[in-house]
């Protein structure tokens, strides 16, 4: 027994524990019911991978919650839960569209295409239509007072035969439901035009805020045959599983086409592009320079401002340490666009002061190479701060006594800080720059909102710009063509450059290992 000081009494401990097990259980329980739920929403629409997802993540917190050796884990399921659905089933969902025909008109599953071309409707030849008065219940729902074109008469509700109506006048009230002005009524027209006012074929839609009729549905979809039926046109559209479209024999096609897989079709497009014999090797190798020079210009300045900041002397340290931080507070598209402005050849401070003092501007937008250099000198705005705090927390972990010990053997400030300084710093510092080449390889802000990876590059067979890189020339491939956006395509381009970053940081960890070997001889 354990006494329980805020109330006074005896608590026994099966007693809370069986308390304890009943509310997790019962939070299981709720937490299941939701999942249960949303995943059979997910597999009716057809959106199996997520659905799969969904579940693998819900039993592995029942597994964690149910088990007594994975008390810990209890406290950082939510968190692990989460980091699997928005940030692992994205890089997956990633992967999969790249073996399928995910785009434009593409969109969605099967079951959801067929749903949403069988929501069309068409009005059939000689077919009455009315005019309408709305009337509205005290709990929301909705009738239709229908007027015909001989002067017939009817009172209209959902799921219900038309009643027919005497007389000419329209009542304030009927039925328990009051009648709403014709003003008011454009407020409910979205929401009614979606309701079927009768029964079956004599069923009344509203077509607009002056005329109802029996619409009639135009797509119907027999699953006998796999296909939908246009029934105004009398024609039939077969279900192609190779394009994920629904195609009649003439080869007009339903929109919107729905998702199925493609295999390597994705990948063997991009072998066969004119994008890989054309401009692809020239980025490629812009996109390395322009990583590796934001990297090493970045860690340069960053370092240099560090160690002046360090020494002593300085005055108010703190105070120019804050202000030079501050490229890192802001957000860096903003950031790109002031300096896009300052560059501006017409009116930007920059190009306006360089024509001031020696009559000459760069072209920083027309030119390819002083574009370049704009992209440089922005990134290297950008980035600076990060690479000065990390080198700063850096330098303050290297030993003194190293330090006195080189003094003592006569080295000069350079050997100091070729000799003891970088080494140390590349230690710590050399798995950051790994992790900056890395990004820089991506960097699509900094190449899009400067210069929209400007200026092309003339008498190319695929769009490209003189300063774009892997990410934006993607982005031209698969975004900014006449196709439309096409995301199975990106997603098939993203993974090649995925498995050449990778290449590339498993070369550059090699480096950082170098580091460590050379630095045991410090």
């Amino acid at each position: 027994m354990k006494y329980q000081q805020s109330t006074g009494e005896l608590v026994s401990p099966v007693f809370r524990n069986l308390r304890s097990y009943l509310g997790t259980l019962v939070g299981l329980s709720l937490l299941d019911g939701f999942a249960l739920w949303f995943i059979y929403n997910l597999l009716a629409d057809g959106v199996w991978f997520l659905g799969i997802a969904v579940f693998l993540v819900t039993l592995g917190i029942n597994i964690i919650f149910l088990r007594k050796d994975l008390y810990p884990l209890r406290w950082i399921s939510p968190g692990l839960a989460l980091i699997l659905l928005l940030a692992f089933y994205p890089i997956l969902f990633s992967v999969y569209s790249a073996f399928t025909n995910y785009s434009d008109g593409h969109l969605l599953t099967k079951e959801q295409s067929i749903n949403r071309i069988t929501q069309d409707y068409y009005l059939p030849e000689d077919t009455e239509t009315f005019s309408w008065e709305l009337y509205r219940s005290e709990n929301g729902n909705f009738a239709l007072l229908l007027t015909g074109e001989n002067g017939d008469r009817y009172w209209a509700k959902p799921d219900q035969p038309l009643e027919a109506l005497p007389g000419q006048e329209s009542p304030e009230t009927y039925d328990g439901f009051v009648r709403v002005s014709r003003a008011e009524s454009i407020k409910y027209l979205t929401e009614i035009e979606s309701i079927a006012f009768g029964v079956g074929e004599e069923g009344v839609r509203v077509k607009s805020l002056s005329s109802a009729a029996q619409l009639q549905k135009r797509f119907v979809y027999n699953a006998d045959i796999d296909a939908i039926i246009d029934q105004k046109q009398e024609i039939v559209y077969y279900a192609d599983g190779d394009l994920g479209s629904f195609l009649s024999v003439t080869g007009t096609e339903l929109f919107p086409g729905y998702q199925v897989a493609v295999g390597l079709d994705n990948f063997t497009r991009l072998i066969k592009s004119p994008a890989l014999s054309g401009p692809f090797l020239q980025v490629f190798l812009w996109t390395i320079v322009f990583a590796f020079i934001s990297v090493v210009s970045t860690f340069m300045l960053g370092l240099f401002l560090a160690l002046v900041l360090d020494s002593p002397g300085i005055p108010l340290p703190k105070v120019i340490r804050s202000l030079l931080i501050l490229p890192y507070a802001v957000p860096g598209v903003i950031l790109i666009l002031i300096w896009r402005g300052l560059l501006n050849p017409h009116l930007g401070v920059v190009n306006l002061t360089l024509m001031q003092w020696f009559g000459w501007a760069p072209a920083w937008f027309s030119d390819p190479f002083w574009t370049k250099m704009g992209i440089l000198l922005v990134n290297l705005y950008l980035g600076y701060p990060y690479m000065m705090l990390i080198c700063s927390g850096a330098l303050k972990a290297i030993p003194q006594d190293v330090y006195e010990a080189a003094e003592v053997d006569g080295a000069n400030i350079f050997q100091k800080f070729f000799n003891i300084t970088l080494p140390y710093l590349l230690i710590s510092v050399g798995p950051l720059l790994v992790s900056s080449f890395s990004f820089n390889f991506n960097n699509f802000n900094v190449i899009y909102l400067f210069n929209e990876g400007g200026p092309p590059i003339p008498n190319t067979p695929t769009p490209a710009g003189h300063s774009d890189i892997l990410i934006s020339y993607t982005y031209r491939l698969a975004f900014a063509g006449e196709r439309g956006a096409d995301y199975g395509y990106a997603a098939a381009i993203a993974f090649v450059i995925f498995i050449i970053l990778s290449l590339i940081t498993l070369f550059n960890f090699r480096f950082t290992r170098m580091w460590e070997e050379v630095s045991e001889n410090v």
